[in-house]
């Protein structure tokens, strides 16, 4: 991957567990306790594990990572090409802040567009979420 400065297997692990984060729906209670039942595993709760895990993996990127990994999003929901990597890469940098992770984690689809920006640089997804996994 030319230009990106983040390793494909944190990008796995950021796309394994935002498809757990997508596959949530919402609570049908307030989500304030702390004991859910096995029922709840698929509910988005405030206090959701899952979330937080992502958002403090996504915080405690560098900022050239947090770059890489804005910038492989647009290129997988068709933003930008491929071909217009570093295009891409200039743009987020130009608009980066602190709030990458929210901004990530507020994007629908997250994970189909990481896969299809892995994809469109040659890259494996199934290897980068199995080197992220440690399958």
């Amino acid at each position: 991957m030319a230009g990106l400065e983040i390793s494909p297997t944190k990008v796995g692990f950021v796309n394994v567990k935002s498809r757990e984060y997508d596959a949530k729906v919402g609570a049908w209670d307030d989500g304030e306790t702390s004991d859910h039942d096995a029922e709840s595993i698929l509910e988005d709760f405030k206090d959701d594990s899952t979330v937080v895990e992502l958002r403090e993996f996504i915080r405690d990127l560098n900022i050239d990572e947090q770059v890489s990994l804005v910038a492989l999003v647009w290129i997988g929901r068709g933003s930008f090409s491929a071909d217009e990597l570093e295009d891409a890469l200039e743009t987020a940098r130009a608009e980066h802040n602190k709030r990458t992770a929210e901004y990530l984690l507020g994007i629908p689809l997250l994970s189909d567009y990481l896969e299809e920006g892995l994809s469109a640089l040659g890259y494996s997804v199934e290897d980068a979420e199995d080197d992220a996994m440690g399958d």
